[in-house]
């Protein structure tokens, strides 16, 4: 068998549906022995925090809601065999003509980097802080015992992405450590 070149396209699929389409390809792949002419099925996500009951919880949440990668070489019944899983709906690029003829577009390498660099990045990466905070900002207090009350940045440490806040409990001014999670600009 002569080599295969593969690259990468995007199935769109119903929004929500992007763990059940990556299952059933890869459950198609097995069964149908395409590991030669599909070799990668990948679904990009990033890590959301929260913080609940004063706990930072991390979630993965999916960066392209609606759409799947998939690496793969498309010959003969392979784009009809990934048309036909439940829950797709195309090619992300497809026209009417296309999906008659059973035509994929292909990504750029650029994009494809991209999207790949952005995932690895993320998966990486540590909770970046998107809004800087300044000493002598009034902040609100939005999680702990404290919160819904309202102070002043005394002191930022952007290492440990914490800060030390000046908060008015019964008249008196009381500093206190918080993490840049339980905080935000008034």
């Amino acid at each position: 068998m002569s080599e295969t070149t593969k690259q990468w396209y995007v199935v769109r699929t119903v929004g929500g549906k992007e763990n059940k389409v990556k299952e059933y390809i890869e459950s198609e792949i097995r069964h149908s022995h395409l590991e030669d002419y599909i070799s990668q099925v990948l679904i990009p996500t990033e890590k959301v925090y929260t913080i609940r009951n004063g706990k930072k919880i991390s979630k993965e949440k999916v960066s392209y809601p609606g759409y799947v990668l998939i690496e793969a070489a498309f010959v003969g019944q392979i784009p009809i065999i990934i048309r036909n899983i439940p829950n797709v709906l195309g090619f992300l690029g497809d026209t009417k003509e296309d999906s008659r003829k059973m035509i994929a577009t292909p990504l750029r390498p650029q994009e494809v980097s991209r999207i790949l660099g952005r995932v690895d990045e993320l998966s990486t990466m540590e909770e970046e802080n998107e809004i800087p905070f300044f000493v002598g900002e009034t902040i609100k207090v939005i999680d702990g015992p404290f919160s819904s009350f309202q102070g002043t940045i005394e002191a930022v440490d952007n290492e440990r992405k914490k800060l030390t806040v000046s908060v008015k409990i019964f008249g008196r001014k009381t500093p206190m450590e918080l993490s840049f999670t339980q905080v935000e600009k008034e």
